[in-house]
């Protein structure tokens, strides 16, 4: 799962720096406040996937979802871990029931939840 994630971000940086040089290893290290060496063992898979706090900055400065990296590395954000934890039954047999739905069902019953509209 590290390789994948790992991958994905070099995959993305590099595709941000053909138009920006701002995306080099070692600017976006610095943006983030970790070594260019450490970021350059993730991306390789080298080394296991970072905290949260660094999959959020990651995926901020590279335009992508933070959910979706941290899924990615094998991670749940912490407030998704705090809901699920105060009603792990419900939200056990929400996921379990949901997972083999297609996404329109899933965002459907989010946008009725969201709404109100039962």
């Amino acid at each position: 799962m590290a390789t994948q994630f790992g991958q994905f971000l070099r995959q993305r940086r590099e595709e941000l720096k053909e138009t920006d040089s701002s995306y080099s290893l070692r600017r976006v290290a610095e943006k983030i406040g970790i070594e260019p060496s450490y970021l350059s063992k993730i991306e390789r898979g080298i080394e296991k996937s970072p905290s949260e706090h660094v999959v959020n900055q990651l995926a901020a400065i590279l335009g992508e979802d933070p959910d979706v990296l941290l899924a990615m590395a094998g991670k749940i954000s912490t407030d998704l871990a705090e809901i699920i934890q105060k009603r792990p039954q419900v939200f056990a047999e929400l996921i379990r029931a949901a997972k083999n739905l297609p996404d329109q069902s899933v965002l459907r019953v989010v946008r009725e939840v969201r709404d109100g509209d039962w």
